[in-house]
């Protein structure tokens, strides 16, 4: 009977030592923050809208910067008189600064 409730006495220690470990892995992970985040929908809203500008942003930069050194090399391109792509190169940067 002492043994069992030895082992008995054990296990609980065991399950006592997991949960604990347990609460302190979601103390390090901050999970009662992420969850009162959860719970906060103008928090949420707000730190979504933000975030989705920046994304805005970042891609309206990106782009434009990607377009400026596509339309660069096409006109170098354009410059080397290259026969039969100088000329469609040149139509289209004609139409682009048309367009600008």
């Amino acid at each position: 009977m002492k043994r069992r409730l030895a082992g008995e006495k054990n296990t609980v220690r065991n399950q006592l030592t997991v949960i604990e470990e347990i609460a302190r892995t979601f103390e390090k992970m901050r999970f009662g923050e992420y969850i009162e985040y959860l719970n906060d929908t103008r928090r949420m809203i707000r730190t979504n809208f933000i975030a989705g500008l920046a994304r805005g942003f970042g891609m309206a930069v990106g782009f434009t910067v990607l377009g400026a050194l596509a339309l660069y090399f096409l006109t170098q391109l354009a410059n080397k008189n290259l026969p039969i792509i100088g000329g469609f190169i040149a139509e289209i940067v004609k139409i682009v600064r048309q367009h600008l």
